[in-house]
């Protein structure tokens, strides 16, 4: 409206009088920003089923590898060579092992997604909720069937069996229940390195990108140094699939994100390289040696590719229900199948005579159903419980 110069007080006193005028309400802003970055809390975000399939084919691959792909105690089990055993398929499962790495590249994405916006208290209790019950559960179950007289393997000392509870046997040179727990040594290490550096400053991108390039650069660094100390905390071998997850969970959250595909570039170069030198020709007597240099590059590769095709969401199709069950199932499967899977083998192989290629399955298969009972009767109400314990009565999910 417009003031006059032939009426200006009664026109002024009619502005003045007029209701102001009601901002618009702001439009609710899309979860997808137009930069491509996802803005929503990890946890508000639907579930990647898809991930927990990789999980379960990266179990498979470990117990494949421990089946047929080496030497050992399940030589032992078998009576004979895995090589006798399995002529052709030996040869591919001894790569088996390599899904070690791919579980690495899977943990640094959940953690970095899980350990967004979590206080130190709220993540330890995550962390340790996940972990323990079924673990506990295994070393417990382990060592009372190995002191079976009927089992027969050599079981570890009472004292040793107690300190494993902690996680801390191999830094202090205790003998191991489970042979896997060593992959769970490298977890915790990355789960205090991640704490540390990023969960109690606060997580946010900047720090977390800071956190990669600073833990790239120091494992290489470490390594060059040869000590061992800097070995422990760095783990030059496995660091680069834990930041190639965590870059690709900041894919996930902005796909156009130039420096997180930096981050993963940087981290399959390096992955590949740790995995070659390590798998090619293997120094321990039972591995099976001389893997072809290309098809460990091809796995790890491949291992890359999987993870960020699902945080690109290109595996959404994938989305079934029974895939959450299937996650829920690999932990406590990778923690059994490795020694159990020996008592079994050897029942169903050499007592039975079932044919071994009839008894690798049976066995997996009795593994997995351990794994669901391990889940069901174990997880399902300790984890949440010592979840709410930890976390001092909140109880968030991981």
């Amino acid at each position: 409206m417009t003031i006059t110069p032939e009426n200006p007080g009664r026109t002024l006193e009619r502005v003045l009088a007029a209701p102001a005028p009601v901002p618009a309400p702001p439009r609710p802003s899309s979860p997808q920003q137009p930069d491509g970055a996802d803005r929503r809390p990890a946890r508000s975000r639907p579930r990647l089923r898809a991930l927990d399939g990789l999980r379960l084919v990266a179990a498979l691959m470990v117990a494949a590898y421990h089946y047929g792909g080496r030497g050992g105690d399940i030589t032992k089990a078998w009576g004979t060579s895995a090589a006798s055993l399995f002529p052709t398929a030996h040869t591919w499962f001894a790569y088996g092992c390599l899904g070690v790495q791919i579980f690495f590249v899977i943990s640094g994405f959940v953690i970095c997604m899980s350990g967004w916006g979590r206080s130190l208290t709220s993540f330890f209790a995550s962390r340790a909720a996940r972990l323990l019950p079924a673990y506990w559960a295994a070393v417990l179950l382990v060592t009372l069937v190995f002191a079976l007289p009927a089992v027969a393997y050599n079981a570890v000392s009472p004292s040793d069996a107690l300190v494993n509870l902690t996680l801390l046997q191999q830094p202090l040179g205790v003998d191991r229940v489970l042979g896997v727990c060593w992959t769970l040594w490298a977890e915790i290490r990355f789960y205090a390195l991640f704490a540390v550096c990023v969960v109690l400053p606060g997580a946010s991108r900047r720090r977390i990108v800071l956190f990669c390039a600073a833990w790239t650069l120091a494992a290489a660094l470490g390594k060059a140094s040869g000590e061992p100390l800097a070995d422990v905390v760095l783990m030059p071998e496995y660091a680069p699939f834990f930041i190639g997850g965590i870059g690709l969970y900041l894919v996930h959250r902005n796909r156009r994100d130039a420096t997180a595909w930096g981050i993963v570039g940087v981290s399959w170069l390096l992955g590949q390289h740790f995995a070659v030198d390590a798998l090619w020709h293997p120094a321990g007597p039972h591995d099976f040696s001389y893997r072809s240099s290309l098809v460990i590059i091809a796995i790890v590769t491949a291992g890359f590719a999987a993870v960020a095709a699902i945080a690109l969401g290109a595996l959404a199709r994938f989305d079934r229900p029974w895939l959450t069950v299937a996650g829920a199932l690999t932990y406590p499967f990778y923690l059994v199948h490795e020694h159990l899977g020996w008592v079994v083998v050897s029942a169903l192989h050499r007592r039975l005579g079932i044919p071994a290629a009839v008894t690798a399955v049976l066995t997996v298969a009795l593994m997995l159903a351990l794994a669901w009972l391990l889940h069901r009767y174990v997880e399902r109400w300790c984890t949440p419980l010592l979840r709410r314990s930890l976390s001092g009565g909140s109880g968030r999910p991981a």
